[in-house]
């Protein structure tokens, strides 16, 4: 059975910063194409950063230079750090495994991004 379980989110102030994880069971890992993607209220789910089996990165314009995508592969981890937080990142990030047609997604964790 394949679990994406994420964790890290929570409320902080604009400016501030969160480490997202996702730890994934079921899977080998380092073969599938991880990603993040976030959903705010009433608003299309997105692509936030993505990282291949060859440890290619992309990011989502509004996020380059202040996010960053990674994984761990021994603790099939996959993490995003996020800096210089925005209210207009309030969301639900949710984590995605993608390989080939066979694809998986997580719960999700909310983050928010208030004064």
């Amino acid at each position: 059975q394949v679990q994406l379980v994420e964790s890290g989110g929570g409320l902080v102030q604009p400016g501030g910063s969160l480490r997202l994880s996702c730890k994934a069971s079921g899977i080998i890992f380092s073969a599938y194409t991880m990603g993040w993607y976030r959903q705010a209220p009433g608003k299309q789910r997105e692509l936030v950063a993505k990282i291949t089996s060859g440890a290619s990165t992309n990011y989502a314009d509004s996020v380059k230079g202040r996010f960053t995508i990674s994984i761990d592969n021994a603790k099939n981890t996959l993490y995003l750090q996020m800096n210089s937080l925005k209210p207009e990142d309030t969301a639900d990030y949710i984590c995605n495994a993608i390989r080939g047609l066979t694809g998986y997604w997580g719960r999700g964790t909310q983050v928010t991004v208030s004064s």
